[in-house]
C-alpha cells in the first residue's frame, strides 16, 4: 500500500510540474516587443485652457448662467486670426494676452474689423 501512495503522489507531482510548465509566463525577446509597441501618441496641450462648467446644475434659488459665448479663447491673440469683430472684442475683453488694440482705445482690429 505505501508503494501505491508513493506513486500516486509522484503522478501527481509530475503532473503539477507539467501544469506549471504549460501556464507559466514566457520571457519575451526585446525585439519581438518594439516590433509590436504602438507609436507614441503626441500630446496637445492647450496653453489657456478653458474650464467648462456647463454641465453643473445651479442650486435652488441661484440664477442660471447666462447664455454660452459662441466664442472662447483658445489662444489667438491676432487680428489676422480673427473672423468678426464680435469675436475680437470679445477676445480683446475675455482673454489674456492679446496683441489686437494698438492704441490702447478699446477698440481691437479697427484696420481689419471694427475700423
Amino acid at each position: 500500500m505505501r508503494l501505491q501512495t508513493l506513486l500516486v503522489m509522484v503522478v501527481v507531482a509530475v503532473g503539477g510540474l507539467a501544469a506549471y510548465d504549460h501556464f507559466r509566463p514566457r520571457a519575451v525577446a526585446p525585439s519581438a516587443v518594439a516590433e509590436v509597441a504602438p507609436a507614441p501618441r503626441k500630446i496637445v496641450v492647450n496653453a489657456n485652457p478653458v474650464e467648462d462648467r456647463s454641465w453643473i446644475k445651479p442650486r435652488d434659488g441661484q440664477p442660471a448662467a447666462a447664455a454660452a459665448s459662441p466664442y472662447q479663447c483658445d489662444g489667438r491673440t491676432m487680428c489676422s486670426q480673427m473672423r468678426s469683430c464680435g469675436e475680437a472684442q470679445y477676445f480683446l475683453q475675455h482673454c489674456p494676452g492679446t496683441k489686437m488694440d494698438g492704441d490702447n482705445d478699446g477698440v481691437p482690429c479697427e484696420q481689419q474689423w471694427c475700423g
